[in-house]
C-alpha cells in the first residue's frame, strides 16, 4: 500500500487468495475476479506515475481521478478483508456461510449493503473500477516517467559527513563567536556574575540546534549542572519543565512522584533546584513568546554566572543578547556538498558542470539542511540529471535571501524524487509529534502492519522495512539517532520540523493522516478518516456525529504522549489495523480495551510506555490476524492464555515483568522477535518453554528473563537451533556447550556472574558481533585478546563484582585490536595505556582489586612529563566514550600507584571520560589527589574530553582525626557489598601480563 495508489497494491494478492482458496464461490465469480485483477494491474501503474510529480503541477481532473481511485481502493480492501476475516482459518466454507459473512458487512459499503452474495459485491467493485479507468483515459497522464529506486544500506559517505563535516565545516567561527558572547567580562569573578541569556536566531535548517549543541557539549563540564531541551510548536509546558528537571538530575526527577505535579509545582521544583547552582541550560526551537515566558519563570537569577541559550526562528521571540546565525560561506557550502556527493575534500570533480554547481549553490544559499538534502538526492545521478534538476520548474535562480522558501522547495523536490513505497513510509511519520524520537523497530513494525512493506523472496518483512528506513536516512529525509550506550547503533530517527511541515501538508491534502492536537482535528472536510493521530492532548470519547461521519473507517489509531483518562476504545473501529497508545497515561485500572476482541482486522497492538493498564482481555485470542504485540514498559504483568492462539504473531514484546502463560510457544512458531519473563512458570513448564524455543526457526531477537539453572542445558541446545538469531539477551551461566551463530550482532548476559569469558566469544565464531555486555570474575590476556579481536565490536560493557586483584594486558598497535569500538564501560576495572619501548605499539591493561597493594605499580611510569606529551601511536581509533573504576585505597597504599600516567591521549577520538572514584578506606587527601590526577590526564588530551567524576562509597573514607571509617549507614552498605562480592568471587590475587601480537587474527 502507498500514498499514490491507496490500497491498490494490496488488492491483487487478496484477490489471488480468494481465487486460490478453498472457497466454494458462485458460478461466474472466478471469472469476475480475474477481470478485476487485470483491471487493477492497468490502473496501478498510472497512479504510480501521478505520484511521481508534485501535486500542484497536476491538472485538476488528474487530482480528482487519483483521489477517487485511492478512496475506492480503501473501500475495496475493507470489503475483501471483512470477507476474509469472517471465513479465513475455518473449515472449507459453504455458500450459506458466505452469505452470512456478507450480511455482516452490510452498512459499511454503500451499494454492497443490498447484495446477498459475493458475486453481487464483486460486480459493484467491477463497475467502480471501470468508471475510474474511463476517467484515466480522459486525463492523458500515461506519458509521465517514473523515477528510479534507491539503495538499501546506510551510505557510508553520509555517516562520515555527519560525523566529520556537519559538526565542523563552517561551525568553528560561529562557535567561537557564540562562546565569546557567553564568556565572562575581563576582570569579573564568574561566581558573582548575573545570569546571561543569549538567543541564537536564524531560518529553519540553518544549524541553530547543531551550533547550540556543540557549544553546550564543550562548556557543560564547567557548570554544576546542565540541560538541553527542545520546545517546538504548541509545546506541553508541563512536559518541557519535566524534561529540564530530568536533564538536570536524572536520578532524582525520574521518580514517579514528579509525574503528578502541575506546571506551578514543577516551576517551584526547578527554582529550588537551581537556586544554589551554576547552570547551563539550552532551550531549543522556541516559537512563541508565551512559551518562553512560561519556561523563563523557572530560571533563577542567583549571581553565579549561569548561562541560558535559546534558539528560535523568530526575532520577536529573541531576548537577551542576540546572535544572528549566518549561512555557510560559498567555500564551506561547496565542501559540504562535495563531501556528501563524493566523499572528497571539497573540490569539484573536473567532469561536473560548473554551471550546475553554481546554480545549486545559489539555490541552497548556505543553508546546511538544503545542501545535505539536495546532495542526498543527487548521489549516484548522472551529470545530465544535475542539469535537469537545475532547469526544472520552480528552480529559483536569483539570490534575494528567500532561504526558507528555497529550502522548502528543495525538500519538496527531494520528496517527489523518492520511489513510491518510500513516499508512503515517510508520510506515515506525520502520526508522531514534533521533536519525537521515533524508535526504528516500532516504526518498521507499523509499516508492516499497514501493508507498506512489500515482500521479497529470501528477505523477511522486517529486513525489508530496515532497507526502507536506511533509504530514507540516505536521502536525508529523516535523521538517524544513535544509541551511544550500544556503540553507536541506530535505534531511532527524528524528522526535521521543515520536513515534518512538508509531510503533514501532503498528508492533509491526500487525506492520508488526520492529526488531532489540542482538540483540533486537521483533516479535509467531508473525507473519511483513514488514519487518526492523537498528539499531546487529552483524548475524549467519540460523539455520535463523529462516529457517523467516517470514524468507522479508521485503519490506524496512534496516540503519543496523551492523557487517555476515561477514553474507551470505540466498538465502531471495526476496520482498525494499527492501535498504538505510546507514552500515554491512563486512569488506574483503566478498562478501555474491553472491546479489543471485536477488532478482527487488528495487526498491531502497542502499549509501549503507557501507564495504568495492567491486564489484557482474554478475548485477545480472537485476533487471528494480529502480527505485533508490543507491551514494553507498560503495566501488563501476565499475558492472557488467549495469546497462545495467535498463530500469525511475529513480534511479542513484553516488559521485564510481563510473564508468559503456560504453553505460550506451542503454536507461535512464526515469531521473529520475543521479549518475555518466565519466572512465574513451574519447573516443568519452564523446561517445555525452553525446548520449544528451539522450534522458532525465524527468531531474530530473543530477550528472556527468569530462567533457572536446571533448564540451562536445554537452553544451550535450543540456542544452537536458532540459525537466524541476531540479538540475544539471556541469563545463562553455563556456556561450554553453547553454539552461537556467526551473524549474532548483540549479546547481553543478564544478572549472572561468569567465572571467565565464554569460549564461544571469539573473532572466528562471532565476526558480526557489535555489542557485548557481560559480568566476569576474571579475564586473562587470552580473553582480552578475544574480545579486542572482534572485528565489528562497537559497544563493550565489561563488569566485575570481584574484589580480588588481577591484571590483564594486551599489546595493541594501530592496526590491531578494538578497531571499531566507540564506547566501552569497564565497571570495576581500572585501565591504563603504556607506550612500549619500540614506540610503535601500546600495552592496554585492565586491573581490578580493592586489597592493599593490588594496584601497587599500576599507573606508575618512568616517563617524564615531556614524553607523555609526545605524539603516541594511535590505538582504539574510534573510541569516543570510556568509563572505568579507580579504587583509591588499593592504588595509593604502597605509594607507587598513580592516575598520572593512564596515557588516555593514545585514544585520538576520545570525547567523554567517566570515572567512578571508589573512596572506601581512602583518606580525603588521597581522593582529592586521584581526582586532580584524572583532571590532569583529561587536560593533556588534545580533544579536551568531558570528564565526569563520580564518587563511590564516599561515607567509607577514613576520617583524619580518628583514622576511622565513616558513618554506620555507609559501613552497612559496604559490608553488604563485600558479602555479595564474596559470594561471586572465585579467583585469588594474581597478576597476568603477556605481550601479544598486533594482529587479532593470530589469536
Amino acid at each position: 500500500m502507498d500514498l499514490g495508489t491507496g490500497a491498490m497494491g494490496n488488492l491483487a494478492p487478496k484477490l489471488y487468495q480468494l481465487l486460490q482458496g478453498e472457497y466454494e464461490l458462485q458460478k461466474g465469480v472466478r471469472k469476475k475476479l480475474v477481470f478485476l485483477h487485470q483491471e487493477m494491474e492497468g490502473i496501478k501503474p498510472a497512479l504510480d506515475k501521478v505520484a511521481q510529480v508534485p501535486w500542484d503541477r497536476h491538472h485538476e481532473q488528474v487530482k480528482v481521478w487519483a483521489h477517487q481511485m485511492r478512496e475506492a481502493s480503501y473501500d475495496i480492501e475493507d470489503l475483501l478483508d471483512t470477507f476474509l476475516v469472517r471465513v479465513q482459518g475455518s473449515e472449507p466454507v459453504d455458500q450459506s456461510r458466505l452469505k452470512r459473512a456478507l450480511k455482516k458487512m452490510g452498512g459499511l459499503f454503500g451499494k454492497a449493503k443490498a447484495r446477498r452474495d459475493i458475486s453481487g459485491a464483486i460486480e459493484d467493485i467491477k463497475k467502480q473500477l471501470q468508471e475510474v479507468a474511463e476517467r484515466r483515459d480522459r486525463c492523458k497522464i500515461d506519458e509521465i516517467v517514473a523515477k528510479p529506486d534507491a539503495t538499501s544500506e546506510i551510505d557510508p559517505r553520509l555517516e562520515a559527513m555527519c560525523k566529520e563535516v556537519t559538526k565542523l565545516i563552517g561551525i568553528d567561527e560561529s562557535k567561537g563567536e557564540l562562546q565569546s558572547m557567553l564568556s565572562s567580562p575581563q576582570g569579573n569573578e564568574v561566581s558573582h556574575e548575573k545570569m546571561k541569556i543569549v538567543s541564537v536566531v536564524g531560518v529553519g535548517g540553518l544549524g541553530k540546534t547543531t551550533l547550540a549543541k556543540a557549544v553546550y557539549d564543550e562548556l557543560k563540564s564547567q557548570f554544576d549542572c546542565g540541560a538541553f531541551v527542545p520546545v517546538g510548536r504548541n509545546p506541553d509546558v508541563k512536559k518541557v519543565l519535566r524534561d529540564i528537571l530530568i536533564d538536570l538530575d536524572k536520578k532524582e526527577f525520574r521518580e514517579p512522584k514528579y509525574d503528578i505535579l502541575d506546571v506551578r509545582q514543577l516551576i517551584n521544583e526547578l527554582k529550588d533546584f537551581l537556586r544554589s547552582k551554576r547552570y547551563f541550560i539550552v532551550i531549543d526551537d522556541v516559537w512563541e513568546t508565551r512559551d518562553w515566558k512560561n519556561i523563563g519563570w523557572a530560571l533563577v537569577e542567583n549571581d553565579r554566572g549561569s548561562i541560558v541559550i535559546k534558539t528560535t526562528r523568530k526575532s520577536e521571540v529573541a531576548t537577551g543578547v542576540i546572535y544572528q546565525l549566518r549561512p555557510l560561506s560559498d567555500d564551506d557550502s561547496k565542501m559540504l556538498l562535495f563531501t556528501r556527493l563524493f566523499d572528497g575534500g571539497g573540490e569539484r570533480p573536473a567532469n561536473l558542470p560548473a554551471e550546475a554547481c553554481e546554480k545549486i549553490m545559489r539555490k541552497c544559499d548556505g543553508v546546511p539542511l538544503a545542501i545535505i538534502t539536495m546532495a542526498s538526492m543527487l548521489v549516484g545521478k548522472k551529470t545530465e540529471d544535475w542539469l535537469a534538476v537545475c532547469n526544472s520548474p520552480g528552480f529559483y535562480r536569483g539570490n534575494d535571501g528567500q532561504q526558507a522558501h528555497d529550502t522548502e522547495w528543495i525538500l519538496s523536490l527531494s520528496y517527489y524524487d523518492l520511489p513510491m513505497h518510500l513516499k508512503t513510509c515517510l508520510l506515515y511519520l506525520s502520526v508522531y509529534p514534533e521533536d519525537y524520537f521515533i524508535p526504528k523497530d516500532r516504526l518498521i513494525w507499523k509499516w508492516i502492519a499497514e501493508g507498506f512493506v512489500e515482500t521479497k523472496t529470501g528477505t523477511s518483512l522486517f529486513q525489508r522495512g530496515e532497507e526502507y528506513f536506511n533509504q530514507l536516512v540516505n536521502r536525508s529525509m529523516i535523521q538517524a539517532v544513535r544509541d551511544e550506550d550500544q556503540g553507536g547503533v541506530i535505534y531511532a530517527c527524528q524528522v526535521h520540523d521543515m520536513v515534518l511541515d512538508l509531510i503533514r501538508g501532503l498528508s492533509y491534502e491526500e487525506n492520508f493522516v488526520t492529526i488531532s492536537n489540542d482538540d483540533e482535528v486537521t483533516s479535509p472536510s467531508g473525507n473519511k478518516v483513514r488514519r487518526l493521530a492523537h498528539q499531546n492532548r487529552v483524548m475524549k470519547q467519540l460523539t455520535q456525529q463523529e462516529d457517523d461521519t467516517g470514524m468507522a473507517r479508521v485503519r490506524s489509531l496512534v496516540a503519543c504522549r496523551c492523557d487517555i483518562g476515561s477514553w474507551v476504545l470505540h466498538p465502531s473501529f471495526k476496520l482498525l489495523r494499527v492501535l498504538a497508545l505510546e507514552d500515554c497515561n491512563c486512569e488506574k485500572g483503566w478498562q478501555g480495551l474491553k472491546h479489543l476482541g471485536d477488532l478482527l482486522h487488528l495487526r498491531y497492538l502497542g502499549l509501549h510506555g503507557t501507564n495504568g493498564i495492567y491486564e489484557l482481555p482474554e478475548e485477545i485470542g480472537k485476533l487471528k490476524f494480529l502480527q505485533i504485540l508490543d507491551l514494553a514498559y507498560s503495566g501488563i504483568r501476565v499475558l492472557p492464555f488467549g495469546i497462545c492462539q495467535l498463530t500469525q504473531l511475529i513480534c511479542l514484546r513484553g516488559g521485564v515483568n510481563t510473564c508468559a502463560p503456560d504453553g505460550l510457544l506451542k503454536k507461535l512458531t512464526s515469531l521473529e522477535e520475543l521479549h518475555i519473563h518466565i519466572v512465574n512458570l513451574n519447573h516443568e513448564s519452564k523446561g517445555q518453554f525452553v525446548k520449544a524455543l528451539g522450534n522458532l526457526s525465524e527468531l531474530r531477537v530473543l530477550r528472556i528473563y527468569g530462567l533457572e539453572g536446571t533448564v540451562q542445558s536445554d537452553l544451550a541446545q535450543s540456542l544452537g537451533n536458532l540459525h537466524k538469531l541476531q540479538h540475544l539477551s539471556v541469563t545463562l551461566a553455563e556456556w561450554d556447550r553453547v553454539v552461537l551463530r556467526r551473524h549474532l550482532q548483540s549479546l547481553m548476559v543478564n544478572t549472572v556472574v561468569l567465572r571467565r569469558l565464554p569460549s564461544c566469544i571469539n573473532p572466528a565464531r562471532l565476526p558480526s558481533l557489535c555489542c557485548l555486555n557481560l559480568c566476569v570474575d576474571n579475564i586473562d590476556e587470552a580473553g582480552l585478546r578475544a574480545v579486542g579481536g572482534l572485528p565489528q565490536l562497537r559497544g563493550l560493557d565489561l563488569l566485575t563484582l570481584s574484589s580480588s586483584g588481577s591484571t590483564a594486558t594486551v599489546v595493541i598497535a594501530g592496526d590491531g585490536f578494538f578497531q571499531k569500538l566507540r564506547r566501552c564501560r569497564f565497571l570495576g576495572w581500572m585501565v591504563q595505556f603504556v607506550v612500549n619501548e619500540d614506540s610503535a605499539s601500546v600495552s592496554f591493561s585492565l586491573c581490578k582489586g580493592k586489597q592493599q597493594g593490588a594496584l601497587a605499580a599500576f599507573g606508575s611510569s618512568t616517563e617524564d612529563e615531556s614524553s607523555s606529551r609526545s605524539v603516541p601511536p594511535t590505538v582504539m581509533p574510534n573510541l569516543q566514550d570510556l568509563e572505568f573504576h579507580v579504587p583509591v585505597r588499593a592504588l595509593y597504599k604502597d605509594g607507587n600507584g598513580s592516575c598520572h600516567s593512564l596515557r588516555l591521549h593514545c585514544l585520538p577520538s576520545l570525547r567523554r571520560v567517566s570515572v567512578y572514584v571508589d573512596c572506601e578506606g581512602a583518606s580525603p587527601d588521597e581522593v582529592e589527589k586521584a581526582e586532580a590526577e584524572l583532571r590532569h590526564e583529561a587536560q593533556l588530551h588534545p580533544n579536551s574530553p568531558i570528564l565526569d567524576l563520580q564518587k563511590l562509597n564516599e561515607y567509607e573514607m577514613i576520617r583524619h582525626s580518628t583514622g576511622q571509617i565513616g558513618d554506620k549507614d555507609g559501613d552497612d552498605l559496604c559490608e553488604e557489598e563485600e558479602e555479595e562480592e564474596g559470594e561471586v568471587s572465585s579467583a585469588g590475587d594474581e597478576v597476568v601480563a603477556t605481550e601479544l601480537g598486533a594482529d587479532p587474527t593470530s589469536a
